[in-house]
């Protein structure tokens, strides 16, 4: 009996790591400088209240704020914790040790990028200028494997991502700020004239601007693999306004949610896509340090982690403990894919997106439990 029961659990086992992958697709989408403290309690009361962060506290505490912890964050982030809570995955949450953070010293976006798609923490430092990344890349790597090449595309509002993830190499394409599209469609053309005029254009892009890019290329061109870089989440934490702040953590859940719903009725995505999602960095924890983030800044090392899709489980909220870096979701993405993401620097190992309960159901059955 105890060696049929060693044989079911070795052919559990080896089923999960060697199964085929489910996803064919993967998405990255990250959301700059977004705290886990909204994403996981919804907004926050004491700053919901305070009329140097927010211009009409009554109506803010009517849209977003309630007595349930679970009510409030569903108000901020419906599709977060409906679709997603329910059929994929979300980690982060402090309140349960289930903790993802950086693992670069510097806390700020370029690192922090650097980091999500090198699955390197580099100790070289770079501040947030337009400087080509030195260290190569999960997407330009992906553009070179046979089935991903000319099917890799990155989406992004912030105007110094092409240059951490090295538009320059041409390896895939690249769009970032008020870049222009070289698309020749209709779509395209009415993006470009927008954003051709749009007043007092920053290193920002709109981010209802960038989606609409990302979402017309892929329904255009269909990529495996495509990064949509939102932005304005940081910019407005950056300039203390709590309340747009909040409008765009909302707007960026809907966003997710078309695209997901888009993915989910097309034939060429439906059931074999799976969606990243995650931050750059953290932010202070405490009402007068929310607004900024760097090594000096208690809670600019927090992050948070969500998936959904094909070839992860439905674990929801992830409420036991665990200790998760950034830097490990370039590994991730070319696991998801059935790959090894292999380069010139350390990589960290991809992290566990299947649960394992089909082991321990095998082995009760054995037991006769």
């Amino acid at each position: 009996m105890k060696a049929i029961y060693c044989i079911c659990i070795f052919l559990t086992l080896t089923s999960i790591t060697h199964a085929q992958p489910a996803a064919q697709n993967v998405f990255i989408i990250t959301m700059d400088g977004t705290r886990w403290q909204e994403i996981f309690k919804g907004a926050d009361e004491a700053l919901l209240q305070n009329i140097n962060y927010v211009k009409d506290t009554t109506l803010m505490l009517q849209q977003y704020s309630h007595t349930d912890p679970e009510e409030r964050r569903r108000r901020l982030l419906p599709f977060f914790w409906s679709v997603l809570a329910q059929q994929g995955q979300l980690m982060g949450n402090r309140n349960f040790d289930n903790d993802v953070n950086v693992a670069n010293l510097y806390k700020i976006s370029y690192p922090g990028y650097s980091e999500i798609f090198t699955g390197f923490a580099d100790k070289l430092f770079i501040p947030n200028l337009a400087v080509n990344n030195p260290r190569s890349n999960v997407l330009q790597w992906l553009s070179t494997q046979p089935l991903y090449q000319g099917k890799v595309a990155a989406f992004c509002s912030w105007r110094v991502l092409p240059f951490i993830l090295n538009e320059k190499d041409g390896a895939f394409p690249v769009n970032g700020g008020y870049e222009a599209l070289y698309e020749k469609d209709s779509t395209s053309t009415l993006i470009n004239g927008v954003q051709q005029n749009v007043y007092n254009q920053g290193s920002t892009r709109h981010d209802l601007l960038t989606f609409e890019c990302a979402k017309n290329y892929m329904q255009k061109n269909h990529p495996k693999v495509l990064y949509l870089g939102l932005g304005e989440t940081d910019e407005f934490a950056h300039e203390g306004a709590y309340d747009t702040y909040l409008q765009k953590i909302h707007q960026a859940d809907a966003m997710i949610a078309e695209l997901w719903y888009a993915v989910q009725t097309d034939p060429f995505y439906k059931n074999n896509t799976t969606f990243i999602i995650t931050t750059d960095h953290g932010r202070g924890n405490k009402t007068n340090t929310w607004t900024t983030h760097g090594f000096w800044v208690k809670g600019s090392g927090q992050t948070w982690l969500a998936m959904l899709g094909a070839g992860v489980s439905a674990g929801g909220e992830e409420k036991y403990k665990q200790q998760l870096y950034q830097k490990q979701i370039a590994a991730t993405v070319a696991a998801l894919l059935g790959l090894q993401f292999k380069t010139n620097h350390r990589v960290a190992k991809a992290m566990p997106v299947e649960r394992i309960e089909p082991v321990t159901e095998i082995v009760a059955a054995v037991k006769g439990e």
